[in-house]
């Protein structure tokens, strides 16, 4: 099943399944954030309803990103992308232990999410990336907590997934994290899932015997290969890192966790740093990416022109007294 959102020829917004290449409205003005609600049975028994509703040719409507997440997650989760970037940035290939040892992932902007087509507006920078991931889509799971889940019940939450791309100002981005924290302004301007959200059951043919999604994700610039792997070669399986993020914490119905940067090429910060440069050159506006993973489709995105923001004063001296 296909779940999406789009903007019908007459304008309005409408929510549904993608039937073939026809966009059908759930029945009973259901919304995607309340299909998630009843996870894959409920979204089945909606779609045999919905079979034989009248639909709009896919071509003809504007897709959006397939949901409004209520947090994203991005993990890193790709040694192959960790090796890479720490290249570029330390001068040398270097995986920390830590990485090792447990997921590690960061919160960003579920408000700046944007769909297939989008004109992305970037902040004034000079190296603009892109990021390849497989993102899981959390949904309402046979009486799962939602908090401490153990892999199993993590793996029953799995309603579905996505293509995303996680947009990136490197060189905004270099700057904060060495204040060690973030990323924040390298990353928080722009997020693109979609095209529409594949439910789990799809994939079963893709899990090898470890539970990992063995599936082909491709990433063009511009009509070029730059970028390709399989989304086995990460450090975890999708089970474990829902179970990670829920310690101590809560992991809910509409949350987004990404899988991180595939490797092989998979953004090309870990390129500048295997090939000792900027090399390929970073995105500039008129530039096209185009994300593919098997199993699922594509998202296509156009760089649009920076926007500029207003300034901000750098840190004052003070004179640290402790009485007014």
């Amino acid at each position: 099943m296909k779940l999406a959102r789009w903007i019908d020829p007459d304008g309005a917004l409408s929510e549904g399944f993608v039937i073939n290449d026809v966009t059908v409205p759930f029945p009973d003005g259901a919304t995607v954030a309340s299909v998630l609600e009843q996870g894959i049975d409920g979204a089945r028994v909606l779609l045999d309803r919905a079979q034989s509703s009248p639909g709009t040719l896919l071509s003809e409507v504007q897709l959006l990103a397939p949901l409004s997440p209520s947090t994203i997650r991005d993990f890193v989760a790709f040694e192959e992308h960790v090796e890479g970037v720490s290249a570029g940035v330390e001068g040398k290939s270097n995986v920390a232990a830590e990485w090792y040892q447990a997921p590690t992932f960061y919160f960003t902007n579920p408000h700046t999410v944007s769909g297939t087509s989008a004109v992305i507006r970037p902040p004034v920078c000079d190296r603009l990336d892109f990021e390849l991931e497989l993102a899981v889509v959390i949904g309402g799971g046979p009486q799962a907590p939602e908090s401490n889940l153990d892999v199993a019940q993590s793996e029953s939450v799995i309603f579905g997934y996505c293509v995303m791309n996680d947009w990136s100002a490197r060189d905004l981005q270099a700057r904060e994290m060495q204040v060690r924290l973030g990323p924040a302004k390298g990353k928080d301007f722009g997020m693109t899932l979609g095209p529409w959200i594949v439910t789990a059951d799809e994939f079963a043919q893709y899990l090898d015997n470890d539970g990992f999604l063995a599936v082909r994700a491709e990433a063009y610039v511009n009509g070029e290969l730059v970028g390709e792997d399989l989304v086995s070669n990460m450090g975890w399986p999708f089970p474990e890192l829902i179970a990670y993020a829920s310690r101590n914490s809560r992991v809910v119905t509409g949350d987004v966790l990404g899988s991180g940067t595939v490797g092989n090429g998979g953004c090309l910060g870990e390129l500048w740093g295997r090939n000792g440069g900027l090399v390929p050159s970073p995105l500039t506006p008129g530039d096209s990416v185009r994300l593919v993973i098997e199993g699922i489709g594509e998202i296509q995105n156009t760089v649009g022109e920076p926007v500029s923001a207003p300034s901000i004063p750098t840190a004052r001296p003070r004179t640290r007294q402790r009485w007014r």
